[in-house]
């Protein structure tokens, strides 16, 4: 028996966002319960969200799209099982999902948590999170969890695609030196040394600068959630962009690596907030798509079924 027919359903595993202007302080605040997060951050982050377009985070959506997107391609893959999506932050959350699984006759899942770099705040937390939901659900199914994949050559493949797109915005002439800048949400310092995210992340972001064979590239951090007295990961995405721009560059492209869809991090701290920043000194900014329902990216999801364990 192949690995994947010991499983009889997927779960995407992801952070959730609101989906009208009136959830998104209620969704806020289960974001921020028990963290440190000054209350005045929470509203700039609220100011955020009512930017978007009908005030909805685009996550729910985006996943979605991934899961459909998913279940076609296992379709075509001889292994037809249904993608459920769970969100720790709101709905569908995680024990909404488990109890439609449960009703559905589901009994053993494999969890695919949309995050490509393990920290605390992210793999550890999440699988946490699935343990709490299931003990809501009488009969929930057993979910074991999809290896780590920031390194799968689907996912790079898929993010350099993003990023050759990019790339191909700036004149020919200039597209070898233009640097690349790979960002991820930032964590607290302490978390960061107790994980291998720091790690991850630069491994994930070689591959993709090797896959495209561009020499120049650094790392960068963004989206700092906590208070200024505890230390974070550095440099910050809008010190990066200043530097860049203050030596003459003329184009810089970010990658969001980090990240697995276009919502209001990318949307507003990059789209806006970081856009802003690299006009004001002169430069030029290119921003990568997130992966999204890239076919490669559905196409790696896909091997992550097939080789559960």
């Amino acid at each position: 028996m192949s690995p994947a027919a010991a499983i009889d359903a997927v779960l995407l595993i992801a952070f959730g966002g609101p989906t009208a202007p009136d959830e998104i302080r209620p969704f806020l605040e289960i974001v921020a319960r028990g963290r440190r997060v000054p209350p005045e951050r929470l509203e700039e982050v609220a100011r955020h969200y009512e930017r978007m377009p009908g005030g909805r985070s685009p996550l729910g959506a985006l996943t979605l799209a991934q899961a459909r997107g998913l279940e076609r391609h296992l379709v075509r893959s001889g292994v037809p099982l249904p993608v459920f999506v769970g969100m720790r932050n709101w709905h569908p959350f995680l024990h909404e999902t488990l109890a439609d699984m449960t009703a559905k006759g589901v009994r053993r899942a494999l969890g695919v948590i949309l995050s490509p770099l393990r920290s605390d705040a992210s793999w550890e937390r999440y699988q946490r999170d699935v343990a709490d939901a299931r003990a809501k659900v009488r009969g929930a199914p057993e979910v074991t969890f999809a290896r780590a994949w920031y390194d799968h050559p689907g996912f790079v493949e898929a993010v350099a695609d993003r990023a050759r797109a990019a790339l191909d915005e700036i004149p020919p002439t200039e597209q070898a030196w233009s640097p690349l800048v790979f960002t991820a949400h930032s964590v607290p310092v302490v978390m960061a040394d107790g994980s291998p995210y720091v790690g991850d992340l630069t491994t994930a972001a070689r591959a993709v600068a090797e896959r495209l064979g561009h020499a120049r590239w650094s790392l960068a951090y963004q989206s700092r959630s906590g208070g200024a007295q505890e230390p974070w990961l550095e440099p910050d995405i809008a010190d990066v962009l200043t530097r860049l721009a203050s030596d003459g560059e003329r184009h810089a492209v970010v990658v969001p690596i980090g990240f697995v869809s276009d919502h209001v991090e990318l949307l507003y701290d990059l789209d806006v907030e970081a856009q802003a920043i690299a006009r004001a000194h002169g430069m030029a900014l290119h921003r990568a798509a997130a992966v999204n329902d890239h076919p490669t990216f559905i196409a790696m999801l896909g091997d992550l079924v097939r080789g559960a364990p």
